[in-house]
């Protein structure tokens, strides 16, 4: 089996990359962290017809305050164009109105939105496309409730799985406004769990999750690289000493040894595949992100450095459709399975 890129990937890829550093640069994301945090204006709101539908929704309980009326993060114009572009329609047959890709383009696609952070709740409106109006067309804001956790419920006009007793928490990543669902069951959801909210398809959701830290990871070790070059201690460069160079070479090494394992866990779709790809995938955001922190030393835990909010996205991450836990939890029953 052939796992290189065909020239229509590289060049779908490049494609998204493009369109989303043209549209989704350094400076729209400050701007986004600003509206999260109250100290930008209130945004691009349109698309708000069909607020509120959804799909086995009751009515939200025990919500807690939140921002200033009128603010919005999640920037609606860019959604839309998203849309135009076939991010969310991109695995919907042509006769459908999709662009009719497979899941590993998908995975390419969603590498590219986790490399500028770009927030919202697309794996749900991807998963939703076909099946929610509007929603591959980017004109419908699409979340679910997954694990006991629902992300973007504010903004979504659509959210699907039920979100009764819905609380506010105090997300640590400024752009993934998150609520908490009242606990159903203290297991592991997905592994003989009844009463848990499930989202639309968990192994597709564990993927492209994966596809994003993938794409976070890659991301913060070439700004550790780029940072090691030109910044200069003593004379001379600080990536000119061993310790630098070893933390950037365990990032690199992290990052291509997580893009193999999602890659191929996009084509084959196998369960064990799509677990391993999760775990590899999590550490690989997340030990890359503090390690490149630690390559700026104290320049990185300035709020002027974005060295933070990959960081915490990548926390955040670890989070969805079970996370790390549930993955190395099926990892196990598989070896278990294969000695029995």
């Amino acid at each position: 089996m052939d796992f290189r890129l065909t020239d229509d990937q590289r060049a779908l890829r490049q494609g998204v990359r493009e369109l989303l550093e043209g549209r989704f640069g350094r400076e729209a994301l400050r701007a986004a962290v600003d509206r999260a945090d109250g100290k930008g204006g209130t945004g691009e709101t349109g698309g708000t017809e069909g607020k509120g539908r959804t799909e086995g929704k009751a009515a939200i309980q025990g919500v807690g305050g939140g921002r200033p009326e009128g603010v919005r993060v999640l920037d609606r114009e860019l959604w839309r164009e998203l849309g135009a572009a076939g991010f969310f329609a991109l695995r919907l047959p042509e006769a459908e109105g999709g662009v009719g890709q497979g899941l590993p383009e998908a995975v390419l696609a969603f590498e590219e939105a986790g490399r500028v952070l770009l927030p919202g709740p697309l794996i749900a409106t991807h998963l939703a496309a076909g099946a929610v109006p509007g929603a591959a067309a980017g004109e419908v804001v699409v979340t679910s409730a997954d694990r006991g956790l629902v992300e973007w419920l504010d903004e979504a006009d659509v959210v699907r799985g039920d979100v009764t007793g819905a609380e506010r928490l105090d997300s640590l990543d400024p752009l993934t406004p998150l609520h908490r669902l009242p606990v159903t069951d203290v297991r592991p959801a997905g592994r003989g769990a009844p009463g848990t909210a499930p989202a639309p398809d968990r192994l597709l959701v564990s993927l492209l999750t994966a596809a994003e830290q993938l794409g976070s990871a890659a991301r913060t070790c070439e700004t550790a690289v780029q940072h090691a070059r030109t910044r200069e201690q003593f004379g001379q460069p600080v990536g000119a000493f061993q310790a630098v160079q070893h933390l950037c070479a365990g990032m690199l090494a992290r990052v291509e040894v997580a893009r193999a394992a999602v890659y191929a866990a996009s084509v084959t779709v196998d369960p064990v595949d799509v677990a391993a790809a999760r775990v590899l995938a999590d550490e690989a955001a997340v030990r890359g992100a503090r390690d490149c922190l630690q390559v700026h030393g104290g320049m990185g835990f300035t709020w002027e450095s974005d060295v933070h909010l990959h960081l915490k996205r990548a926390w955040t991450r670890t989070h969805r459709a079970g996370g790390a836990t549930q993955s190395e939890g099926e990892l196990a029953d598989d070896l278990v399975a294969a000695e029995a």
